[in-house]
């Protein structure tokens, strides 16, 4: 496969029919037959556009998922498939129903392993959960099923793949997605011979459904974050370390977390191999993994659905040295981010000079800024940063005393209560008797908040165990820190005396 550049999720168009078309015959080559019409896809994007959508890499649809809303009352749980779809009509279709019912989702096989169907499942809950819907329901095909009609009956093929006696591709990966089997559904889809006509009844329930009356959450403030307090120790290759770091994206990413902050110098283990130079060559050296890392972490914000702050790494530019960071989105882009003042211990044994790059970034759950480790106790940077109203603000730190780790800390609760944001702080433990210059660390990860009646009272939401490897999970209300600009009990940012004083970035 090629490199992915971008990746998107957007609402499907008539004008796509033909990528459409292709697309499902890649996915379903025994059911040739039972391709879409346009005049299928004309009725769906125009009745219900909010339940068609598509997924393009570098533009070209690889997935796309499919489907309508019903009253669910209306039919048994018996029913098939041109029963829902009223013999293709979708006149069932009612925006007063009470089931979101999917209709179809395929992924194209040559993209398949990036997780593309969980994000669609994922997209589909989400929209079940705003249009206030009691639940997601499809009849799941059954293809391996065709290997055993012989030997046992749908029912106990089902409960063999649930027991996990054997393996269905579709089966699997339902149940993997919260979905329970309500009951087996024969002749469900005649054209679909591998699972002999037979479908799993599947369903996903909306525990936050509420009666019509109530109001519908139309956006999500909750943002989850996971930060991991990494454990210096050496490694043998640079596949031995990304190793490491997929486990804590794979296990952050599995409770459904929007980030995942890294600590700074995150490849700093890797420098081991050129301890026989001076420390200035050494880390320049180590640069040369940068470029390398950075793709490795952009293929994993794809592949595990999460934006990604790598921490930092060390990157020479123009023939001078930069502690930058990068931040990996879910959708494919890549934003970097530098550290703007340099320690001078940076400065004496490696030579290091200071970025320039001061910026907030836009993403799928919030505006975030980023400042690595020494900048967070500069107040004028997370200032400027506030001004372009940022939600979060990442920091990722090394410190090798507790003084040193104390100043990042305070720091970064001053700078939470001033301007009325999340800090949340990731470093690492540990040591690298190995690596000059970066013999051993001390570390405590920590999520602060402003201090007012919405928020804890010490201004801490959660803290990991210090000089411990492990990650801190915290969930974070956006829409607070909306209600603190406006009603707080005090308001450091609205009530500024810019009359009197100002903190202007130089161009």
């Amino acid at each position: 496969m090629k490199t992915i550049e971008k990746i998107e999720l957007e609402y499907l168009k008539l004008s796509d029919y033909k990528e459409l078309k292709k697309l499902m015959l890649q996915c379903y080559p025994d059911m040739q037959d039972a391709a879409w019409e346009r005049k299928h896809v004309e009725k769906l994007t125009t009745t219900f556009q909010e339940g068609q959508v598509a997924i393009k890499i570098d533009g070209k649809i690889v997935a796309c998922a499919m489907s309508i809303i019903i009253d669910y009352k209306n039919f048994e749980d018996n029913h098939k498939y041109v029963d829902i779809t009223g013999n293709d009509t979708f006149n069932t279709h009612t925006p007063k129903g009470d089931t979101l019912y999917g209709l179809d989702l395929m992924v194209h096989p040559d993209y398949r392993g990036l997780r593309l169907g969980r994000r669609l499942y994922d997209y589909r809950k989400e929209l079940c959960e705003e249009l206030n819907l009691k639940s997601i329901i499809f009849g799941g095909r059954l293809p391996n099923y065709h290997q055993y009609h012989e030997e046992m009956p749908p029912k106990q093929y089902i409960q063999k793949v649930k027991n996990k006696e054997i393996y269905d591709p579709v089966l699997n990966f339902q149940l993997s997605n919260d979905f329970h089997i309500k009951r087996l559904a024969k002749n469900y889809l005649p054209e679909d011979q591998a699972s002999h006509e037979h479908a799993a009844l599947l369903e996903w329930v909306n525990i936050y459904y509420q009666k019509p009356s109530s109001s519908i959450r139309t956006e999500k403030s909750v943002v989850r974050m996971g930060l991991v307090q990494w454990q210096m120790r050496p490694y043998k290759t640079f596949e031995d370390l990304t190793e490491q770091i997929e486990y804590f994206v794979d296990s952050v990413s599995g409770y459904e977390a929007d980030f995942i902050l890294f600590p700074e110098y995150i490849n700093a283990p890797l420098m081991a191999e050129f301890n026989h130079l001076s420390e200035a060559d050494a880390i320049r050296q180590l640069a040369t993994y940068t470029e390398r890392m950075r793709d490795v972490f952009a293929d994993f914000a794809i592949s595990y659905n999460i934006n990604i702050i790598t921490g930092s790494m060390p990157e020479v530019r123009d023939e001078s040295l930069y502690n930058v960071g990068h931040l990996c989105k879910r959708n494919g882009e890549i934003e970097k981010y530098e550290k703007i003042h340099v320690t001078p211990d940076e400065v004496k044994v490696w030579g290091m000079s200071g970025g320039n790059r001061i910026q907030v970034f836009d993403t799928d759950a919030g505006r975030v800024g980023i400042l690595i480790c020494y900048d967070v106790e500069f107040p004028e940077l997370s200032r400027l940063l506030a001004e372009q109203n940022m939600d979060i603000l990442f920091v990722p730190f090394m410190t090798d005393t507790q003084n040193g780790y104390s100043r990042v800390r305070n720091c970064a609760m001053a700078r939470a209560i001033e301007n009325e944001c999340y800090v949340a702080v990731a470093g690492s433990v540990g040591n690298l008797p190995r690596v000059h210059n970066m013999d051993i660390q001390y570390g405590q990860s920590v999520v602060f908040t402003p201090c007012d009646f919405a928020f804890p009272t010490n201004g801490i939401k959660a803290e990991a165990t210090p000089n411990t490897e492990m990650m801190l999970m915290v969930d974070v209300d956006i829409d607070l820190l909306k209600e603190l600009h406006l009603k707080g009990s005090v308001r450091t940012l609205k009530d500024r005396r810019k009359d009197l004083y100002d903190v202007i970035r130089k161009e």
